[in-house]
């Protein structure tokens, strides 16, 4: 019986390898917008985070999403995602 592949993603934050199911995934649309995908199945580009608190919080710090997105990426988005995802959480 062959085991059935598990898909594994990375963050973008710590740069951990886990299983994509585990993680948080922020997309980019055609059109632009950025947002937290709490389905994992919207269409655009996917950017992955483990959702801890460490990592939540370095996206603010950091321009992790900014490199994953290849584009600047205002304040106010960063900080309405990891809302989201927190509110999310609970």
């Amino acid at each position: 019986m062959v085991m059935k592949k598990i898909p594994q993603r990375t963050c973008i934050v710590c740069g951990e390898k886990i299983d994509k199911k585990s993680l948080v995934r922020v997309v980019k649309n055609k059109e632009g917008e950025i947002f937290y995908d709490p389905t994992g199945k919207a269409n655009g580009r996917g950017a992955y985070l483990c959702g801890n608190d460490e990592c939540l919080e370095a996206v603010l710090k950091k321009n992790a999403l900014n490199r994953a997105f290849k584009m600047e990426i205002d304040e106010a988005i960063k900080i309405k995602i990891v809302d989201d995802v927190k509110n999310a959480k609970k």
